[in-house]
């Protein structure tokens, strides 16, 4: 038996290949006799960029780059394909975890410091930037990082908002005069892992505002900024940045790249199996494991396991989840892609400590699973 292990970050706890390694290592301390392989996967969130360029053997580039709060920071991207793509992590730059707890201002946070990226990538000659875009820090519908390719946002007067993004909901008009011209010989795709759009109730500002420190009004406050922002991008290119799937992703930032940089918005854990080659290793499988710190209904809305799930059920290969949390009764929809489904919890708890228990219990777990898979074939 060949187990291919393919699990995505356990959030806030553990990063993609130390969760494949852990389930590796429960497997391997059962007495199932079977070969392993580990491929962690990314589906637009923290850590797919690195996660690429490992993968692709990419190089890596420095660069002093502002944080969310405008500080200056080291930080660094990768090029592929010969040093024609380049790959950032939007996180790397404009991240929540480069941000201490009492920090976090949505306000005023920027993702000024993803556009120097970019801008960097272009110097190199690059014809191809693929954007990461999740864990940011970020609800600026990505004027920051627009501001930093040469975008202007004015206000009335035609003076340029100073504080972005509490100060959009002034936005009157776009100047891309000086948007940097090397942008429309360049594709830009965005890898997204969430598909909620702008706007409102199921948007950028009241879904994931408050993950990143805003207050019930500030999510009024940030909503209304983006709402002024789609009206004056829909003025100024004819776009209706309220109607794009993808468009909340990085705090809207997707909605400003696709409208100003003509970007392509794609779900990210298709691109990177894709990219990846992960059709090609699913090949040589009798089994697969995956799986993230909670699989639920809204796993089927393009999270990395039910990427994997899909291709996994389309080759017949036997698919099991792993996750902190999963739903407390069957679900029919992640059952046709799931044959097991298992909370590696062992006992109840609080979910700080879960969170720093996630790899014994990852590695128990899956040493239970190799050895149920043992004594069933045994029988």
């Amino acid at each position: 038996m060949h187990i291919l292990i393919a699990p995505n970050a356990f959030k806030n706890s553990l990063s993609a290949n130390a969760a494949a390694e852990a389930i590796r290592f429960g497997i391997e301390k059962s007495s199932l006799s079977c070969t392993t392989e580990c491929f962690p996967i990314a589906d637009g969130g923290d850590g797919t960029a690195e996660l690429i360029i490992t993968k692709l053997s990419g190089q890596i580039v420095p660069v002093m780059v502002q944080d969310p709060l405008g500080r200056t920071i080291s930080t660094s991207f990768g090029l592929i394909d010969n040093g024609l793509t380049a790959v950032i992590e939007m996180a790397d730059a404009s991240g929540l975890r480069l941000l201490k707890q009492d920090e976090l201002n949505p306000m005023r946070a920027s993702s000024y410091g993803t556009g120097q990226m970019m801008k960097k990538a272009l110097d190199l000659g690059v014809t191809k930037i693929v954007v990461a875009m999740g864990g940011t820090a970020t609800v600026d519908g990505g004027t920051g990082l627009l501001a930093a390719l040469g975008a202007r946002f004015l206000d009335r007067e035609g003076a340029e908002l100073a504080n972005l993004p509490e100060d959009l909901k002034e936005l009157k008009q776009c100047d891309t005069t000086h948007l940097d011209s090397r942008i429309a010989d360049c594709e830009i795709v965005v890898l997204c892992d969430v598909d909620n759009k702008l706007l409102n109730e199921g948007g950028a500002a009241a879904v994931f505002g408050p993950q990143k420190g805003a207050t019930p009004e500030q999510v009024l406050l940030l909503n209304q900024g983006l709402t002024q922002f789609s009206e004056v991008t829909f003025r100024h290119f004819g776009i209706d940045l309220a109607t794009i799937k993808y468009g909340g992703a990085a705090g809207g930032a997707a909605a400003g790249i696709y409208a100003f940089l003509n970007a392509k918005l794609l779900n990210g854990i298709d691109y990177f199996l894709d990219i990846t080659n992960f059709d090609k290793v699913l090949e040589n499988a009798d089994l697969v494991i995956t799986g993230e710190g909670s699989v639920d209904e809204q796993t089927l809305q393009g999270k990395g396991p039910f990427g994997v799930a899909i291709r996994a059920k389309a080759k017949n290969v036997p698919l099991i989840g792993m996750a902190g949390k999963i739903p407390l009764d069957v679900n029919e929809k992640l059952s046709s892609y799931f044959k097991v489904l298992i909370a590696i919890g062992n006992e109840p708890t609080d979910i700080s400590t879960a969170l720093n228990r996630t790899e014994e219990n990852l590695t128990r777990t899956a040493m239970q699973i190799a050895e149920l898979l043992r004594f069933n074939t045994a029988l």
